[in-house]
């Protein structure tokens, strides 16, 4: 769906009491079960949350409480991303670390042969001739 058709449909269902928006759902789930293109959603909170609405839906609760319910799923939806998103980032650290330390194992030892001092110019020069007068 292009942004502009998108915009005018938005801007049409802002002005829908929630009575009115539930029937307007109903029927592009309707016309996409027909026609979809796409898949629905693959997030498992997406369909968690799908579901409970549509059961809720179907025994005819208030929609006052399946308002409330469905942005409980959304408020966890949104903390379970967080923390997936925390634990990514630990392991990208972590991987990022180990392959720190594995290169520098597997570096050579700072003294390396051609940097080593010779042992020549580490050995001190020819010990003094003793003194003639004492």
């Amino acid at each position: 769906m292009n942004e502009q058709l998108r915009d005018r449909i938005l801007r049409r269902l802002e002005t829908l009491s929630d009575e009115r928006g539930i029937q307007v759902l109903d029927y592009v789930e309707f016309l996409e079960s027909k026609y979809a293109e796409r898949s629905s959603p693959t997030n498992i909170f997406a369909r968690i949350t799908d579901t409970v609405q549509d059961t809720m839906r179907a025994g005819k609760l208030p929609l006052e409480a399946i308002s409330g319910t469905v942005g409980f799923f959304d408020g966890a939806s949104k903390v379970m991303r967080g923390v997936a998103s925390a634990a990514s980032a630990v392991v990208d650290e972590a991987s990022r670390t180990a392959g720190e330390l594995a290169k520098s194992a597997s570096a050579p030892s700072p003294k390396s042969p051609a940097s080593a001092p010779s042992d020549a110019a580490a050995a001190p020069s020819d010990p003094p001739a003793p003194d003639a007068t004492g």
